[in-house]
């Protein structure tokens, strides 16, 4: 190297490390978008172990309950500061085209059958967990009352069993039987799409998508709907009225968790919350059995997926932390055991101890699950459409009549 050389190769060096501090963004971590806010510690100290294994750093993003996810995805895509992994449902794959990239020959997706798929049957999203919804019920109160949860799987059981814990809630030490939160600002989610996912999908099998279908033409069942209005009502009815008027979400679990409500509306994500409050009683999980006849299948599916975005820097980097979080044994214990949430994967060698989550996976091995149709539903339409109808009818505003015929006006007036 001559002289004239060794300077331009020194000028050049230095102007490389100059521009490196000129304020670009570094490319140099992974960016994932996380929603679900639950797991949030375990997920970045999954992260953290992950760099000191690889070296590859990965920041974690949480977005809290409520918030619009696919809204927040669309601003960073707007502003130029897309992640490298996002959240995606299959409502987003239209507005989000280009924005994810196919995955069909990743490592994990032959470990599956919840991998999400696009209309030409590309792979598309990653599944990380299994969730169930439904009611969620304090085993020892039951067990108080002599209430087998065994049998509270139609109408009739549920609304006897709500009469009978009704009139010992003071012997029982309980607020309400029911603790349900309508307000739509804060509770759309719940309401408008996690109980209403029991319309469209319980006692139905996972292929049967007649109902979905049917809503996304903008019809509805009448005499189906009029039976899931009764079990709204009921629902209600036996409801703590400030939890059910204007309670969030932490209000709700809270009562809950506490032991001064003897059922919850949510799911087994409650699970790795319920040691901050203490909580030391027998959970498990209940359909929304607004049915007369015996439906004990659980709403059981992937919450949502995990999206590669197209043109992040570092495809391959991202690849193999999916693949190792998804796959490796690490990241199994920690969705399993430390999470609660039950593997989406074959051959994981980890069964759910947390609560809720156990009781859910029993279920799931023993009886039919019901599918998640209402992620199918178009975006927003709990939020800006459907949750206010629930909050009227939770608030009385509404009569039965009412609610089914708002019910489906909004559902039939909403853009598709």
């Amino acid at each position: 190297m001559n002289r004239l050389t060794r300077y331009l190769f020194v000028l050049l060096t230095a102007i490389a490390a100059l521009s490196g501090c000129s304020g670009k963004k570094d490319i140099s971590s992974i960016r994932l978008i996380n929603g679900k806010i639950e797991i949030d510690s375990q997920l970045k100290a999954f992260a953290r172990a992950y760099e000191e294994r690889t070296g590859q750093k990965v920041v974690i993003e949480s977005l809290g309950g409520g918030v619009d996810i696919a809204g927040q995805i669309k601003n960073y895509n707007a502003a130029g500061n897309m992640p490298d992994i996002f959240v995606i449902n299959p409502s987003d794959l239209d507005q989000f085209a280009g924005l994810y990239m196919e995955l069909n020959n990743e490592p994990w997706v032959s470990e599956t059958d919840m991998a999400l798929k696009d209309k030409n049957g590309n792979v598309v999203g990653a599944p990380y967990a299994v969730e169930g919804l439904g009611l969620i019920y304090n085993a020892d109160i039951l067990a108080k009352a002599g209430i087998d949860p065994d049998t509270l799987t139609n109408i009739n059981s549920q609304r006897a069993a709500f009469e009978k814990l009704d009139k010992m809630k003071t012997e029982l030490g309980l607020q309400a039987v029911i603790s349900v939160a309508a307000e739509s600002g804060q509770m759309y989610w719940s309401t408008g799409n996690h109980i209403f996912s029991a319309y469209l999908t319980l006692g139905v099998s996972r292929d049967d998508k007649t109902l979905i279908n049917k809503l996304l033409r903008g019809e509805m069942d009448k005499g189906r709907l009029e039976q899931f209005a009764d079990y709204v009502k009921l629902l209600f009815d036996y409801a703590d009225p400030g939890v059910l008027f204007s309670g969030s979400y932490d209000d709700q679990l809270a009562l809950f968790a506490r032991g001064r409500t003897a059922f919850l509306t949510q799911g087994n994500w409650i699970d790795p919350s319920l040691p901050s409050y203490g909580t030391e009683f027998a959970c498990g999980i209940l359909p929304y059995a607004f049915l007369q006849t015996d439906t004990p299948g659980i709403t059981a599916d992937s919450p949502s997926w995990w999206a590669v975005y197209s043109r992040s820097k570092k495809i391959d980097a991202v690849k193999a932390f999916l693949n190792d979080i998804l796959l490796s044994d690490e990241g199994r214990r920690m969705f399993v055991k430390e999470s609660g949430a039950i593997s989406a994967f074959r051959n994981c060698p980890y069964v759910p101890s947390t609560p809720v989550s156990a009781d859910l996976f029993a279920k799931m091995v023993k009886f039919q699950t019901y599918a998640w149709d209402w992620t199918l539903m178009p975006p927003g339409i709990a939020q800006n459409a459907t949750g206010p109808v629930f909050e009227l009818y939770a608030k009385g505003q509404i009569d039965k009549a009412q609610f089914v015929d708002m019910l489906s006006k909004a559902i039939g007036d909403y853009p598709k």
